[in-house]
C-alpha cells in the first residue's frame, strides 16, 4: 500500500533475504519506526509486544518466524527446529494464524535433511503464505464491494457510513486488510464513503493505526470513543459494520478485539449488517463452540492504566490515567456468537455466519 507516495508492507525481508523486517506499530502514526528480526526470540517479542498484530500479519511473521529458526540452526537438527516453533506458535494464543502459519512453513521444510534444501523449502513456503494473504484480502475487498453498492441503492446514493473496529487494515494483513478491504476497493472505483473508526481501547488501534491508513488512502473517516457506535447506529448514521476477526469457528463464532460484541448488540438493535471479514486461514476448523472455547488472551494490566502519544514538545509520551493503586484486567478479545453476524466476507465469496454456510463455501472441509 502507498505511504506518502512509497509502497510499504508491514513485513518484508531485506535484500540478502537474512533479516526479516517490520513496521514497529506501537510507534504509529507518530513514528515510522522499521525494526528487525535478527533471531526467533526477536519474532516472537515481536508478536507478543505487538510490534506486530492481526490476525494475518501475526501468521505471516510466524511464517518468517519458521524460515529464521531454519537459518540459525546450522546443525540442521529437527528436534531443535520443531521446539523453536512450538515456542512461536506459543507467543500470542487467540489468533489462528499463527500456528496456521507456522505449521505450513515446518510441514514444508521438515522433511528437508539437506540444510540448503530446507532453507530454501522454508524461504518459499513463507513468502507464499505472504503473497497468498494479500491475494486474500485483496479478493475480500471484491465480495465485500458488491454489499456496499446494495446500500448505496437502498439509500438512492452516498455517502455510505461504515463503522469498523480496532485495525483490520494492512498494517494487519500484508495488503488491503480485511475488513478495509472494501473500503479501500470502494474508494478507488469512486464509490462515495465515509468510515467512523473507534479509538479501540487499550492501545488504540483504531486512533492510530486505522485512522492513520485511511488517511494516507484519502479516505474520508471520523475517530470515535468507543462506546459513540451505538448512538451512531440509533440516529442512522451508521450503514454498515465491517470489523476482522482473530479466530472463527467454522459454526460462525468471531473473537475478534474487545468491544466488537457490544458493537454487534448494537447492530442487531437496529437493525444495521454486521459483517466480518476473515481470510480462510483464520477459520478455526476444529472447534465448535467459540464463547466457550477461544482461548481469550488477558494483557498486561499497563496497557490500561498508560496511553501513549505526543506531547506539547512533540515527544512521545506515557501517562497514567486511573490511580496508581487501583486493579485494571486486561481482556484483550471477546466472541461475538455467530446469531449476531450477519455474514462473513471471505476471499471465495460472502456467506452466512454457520457451518452449513462456511462449507458451502469451502466443501473441501466437509
Amino acid at each position: 500500500m502507498l505511504v506518502d507516495g512509497t509502497q510499504m508492507r508491514p513485513i518484508w525481508f531485506d535484500a540478502d533475504l537474512k533479516i526479516a523486517k517490520v513496521i514497529d506499530q506501537r510507534m504509529l502514526p507518530h513514528e515510522l519506526v522499521v525494526a528487525d528480526l535478527n533471531t526467533v526470540d526477536d519474532v516472537i517479542e515481536a508478536i507478543q509486544e505487538m510490534f506486530v498484530r492481526g490476525a494475518p500479519l501475526i501468521g505471516a511473521t510466524g511464517a518468517f518466524g519458521v524460515y529464521t529458526a531454519v537459518l540459525r540452526d546450522e546443525g540442521c537438527n529437527d528436534d531443535r527446529l520443531i521446539a523453536e516453533c512450538d515456542r512461536v506458535k506459543a507467543a500470542r494464543p487467540t489468533a489462528v494464524n499463527l500456528a496456521w502459519g507456522v505449521e505450513r512453513v515446518l510441514g514444508a521444510c521438515i522433511d528437508k535433511t539437506d540444510r540448503a534444501a530446507r532453507l530454501a523449502a522454508a524461504l518459499e513456503e513463507a513468502l507464499a503464505v505472504v503473497e497468498e494473504e494479500a491475494e486474500n484480502c485483496r479478493l475480500i475487498g471484491e465480495h465485500g464491494l458488491a454489499l456496499i453498492r446494495e446500500i448505496i441503492k437502498k439509500k438512492g446514493g452516498g455517502p455510505v457510513n461504515i463503522l469498523t473496529h480496532c485495525n483490520a487494515g494492512w498494517l494487519a494483513c500484508i495488503e488491503y486488510g480485511t475488513a478495509t478491504a472494501p473500503m479501500y476497493t470502494a474508494f478507488d472505483k469512486g464509490v462515495d464513503i465515509h468510515v467512523w473508526v473507534d479509538e479501540t481501547r487499550p492501545l488504540n488501534q483504531g486512533a492510530r493505526l486505522t485512522a492513520w491508513e485511511l488517511g494516507k488512502h484519502g479516505i474520508a473517516h471520523t475517530v470515535i470513543t468507543d462506546n459513540a457506535g451505538g448512538h451512531l447506529m440509533q440516529h442512522g448514521m451508521v450503514d454498515l459494520v465491517i470489523v476482522g476477526t482473530d479466530r472463527t469457528t467454522w459454526t460462525g463464532d468471531v473473537a475478534n478485539k474487545i468491544g466488537t460484541y457490544l458493537k454487534a448488540l448494537a447492530a442487531k438493535d437496529n437493525n444495521i449488517p454486521f459483517y466480518v471479514a476473515l481470510p480462510s486461514s483464520t477459520i478455526d476448523w476444529e472447534m465448535d463452540n467459540g464463547v466457550a472455547d477461544i482461548p481469550i488472551e488477558e494483557r498486561d494490566p499497563d496497557e490500561i492504566r498508560y496511553i501513549q502519544g505526543l506531547d506539547d514538545a512533540g515527544n512521545l509520551a506515557k501517562v497514567l490515567v486511573p490511580p496508581p493503586a487501583s486493579p485494571c484486567a486486561n481482556h484483550a478479545f471477546d466472541v461475538t456468537p455467530a446469531r449476531l453476524v450477519t455474514g462473513l466476507i471471505t476471499e471465495r465469496g460472502v456467506c452466512r455466519a454457520s457451518k452449513e454456510g462456511i462449507l458451502n463455501l469451502f466443501p473441501e472441509r466437509r
